[in-house]
């Protein structure tokens, strides 16, 4: 029997995770599997992260049904719960909030501990399907990793107890760190379409994929008119979905704006160090933004990391509002491209906090007793066999 079984799903679940699994590996103190869960499946949007971050391919795939997010989540339960049927083990950890951890429903009707990376975290937007996954995750969860006190505080307040949490810091942060000399290398990487696009020009970087901005017609509007502002060079790696969207909507970019499909994490940090700043809908990529020094529009109705604004590294920007002066966005990011801000985000050694505290749980010597209306147990006996 392994110790952890680690299920993954999306991109930036691989990017996050990259160096906790790294150190898993290395460990000779502990053992695990790697599982995707089959969220995303697409060469270009999986696997080319896998080699650009040196990682292991997944010990297992699951094969899931992605016509909706409700066959998403249930497929991904089934095959959860079908895998732990045949392999065991101590605790099964999930990162994030998307539908991937939804698998935990599986994980708990095995009676096997989860640990959820990236816990705590709140934007207060029910709208958000990621709002609702990372409240059930949490609460279901014998072990959470929180980055921030303030995300601790927040799960204190709904009642998860004190004994549960654990607070390391960002593992992005460690990415970004140790990473930072090899993203000048992803210009290599990068289609000629976009390096004689962008011509050692001043551009900015793009994304948008968030359901409540690209399935919504007024706020795919607003973003559009957002970027058509713009006179400088955007460089928009755009997702399928959202390319259909601007076609079903019948929107369209101005010529300054180049439209590619999704990129790898090199190319993407490339063009993220070299932007003047950044417009993205993205938690993760308004984060690293801020990390590498990249000012940024945010353009999210609410978002679970306010940090950003705090240190005044980016602006916010809500597509569901009546908005007639866009010019005024563009202006107050460009005052940003000046500012020096530090990071709030951690101290670049969350990996190890985290590696190292599975570690000792994995060494536990006391039964796990779950208690569902009694939070005061002791966590290290989660990991009991």
């Amino acid at each position: 029997m392994k110790d952890l079984g680690v299920i993954l799903g999306i991109r930036p679940d691989v990017i996050r995770a990259s160096k906790i699994l790294n150190l898993l590996s290395e460990s000779s103190d502990i053992t695990y599997d790697f599982i995707w869960s089959g969220q995303h499946y697409s060469e270009n949007m999986k696997d080319v992260f896998f080699s650009q971050l040196n990682l292991p391919k997944p010990d297992y795939e699951f094969q899931i049904d992605t016509t909706n997010d409700s066959t998403i989540v249930s497929s991904i339960i089934k095959n959860t719960y079908e895998h732990l049927e045949k392999n065991k083990y101590k605790a099964v950890v999930f990162l994030g909030d998307t539908n991937t951890v939804m698998g935990c429903i599986g994980v708990i009707q095995h009676n096997i501990p989860v640990v959820h990376i990236e816990g705590c975290m709140r934007s207060y937007d029910w709208r958000m399907p990621e709002e609702k996954y990372r409240k059930t995750i949490d609460h279901l969860s014998d072990r959470i990793y929180a980055y921030l006190d303030s995300y601790k505080n927040q799960g204190l307040n709904e009642g998860i107890s004190e004994n549960v949490i654990k607070v390391t810091g960002n593992p992005i942060v460690d990415i970004i760190n140790e990473n930072h000399n090899l993203f000048d290398t992803g210009g290599e990487y990068l289609d000629n379409k976009i390096l004689d696009f962008i011509n050692s020009d001043n551009f900015t970087l793009t994304t948008s994929h968030r359901r409540e901005n690209i399935l919504d017609k007024k706020s795919l509007t607003n973003i559009v008119n957002l970027l058509n502002q713009s006179e400088s060079k955007i460089v928009f790696p755009m997702g399928y979905k959202t390319q259909e969207q601007l076609k079903e909507f019948n929107l369209d970019l101005k010529s300054n704006i180049l439209v590619t499909d999704p990129i790898g994490y090199l190319e993407f940090m490339y063009l993220m160090k070299n932007s003047d700043y950044v417009i993205s809908d993205s938690g993760t990529v308004v984060e690293e933004a801020c990390i590498i020094g990249k000012p940024s529009i945010q353009m999210r109705h609410s978002t679970e990391r306010p940090e950003v604004y705090d240190v005044s590294s980016s602006i916010k920007f809500d597509p569901s509002e009546d908005i007639n002066d866009f010019e005024i966005y563009i202006n107050k990011v460009n005052k940003l491209i000046s500012n020096k801000w530090e990071q709030p985000f951690g101290d670049g050694k969350s990996s190890e906090k985290i590696v190292n505290d599975l570690v000792e749980l994995s060494k536990s010597d006391t039964f796990f007793k779950h208690h569902r209306n009694d939070y005061s147990y002791d966590v290290s006996n989660a990991f009991k066999e």
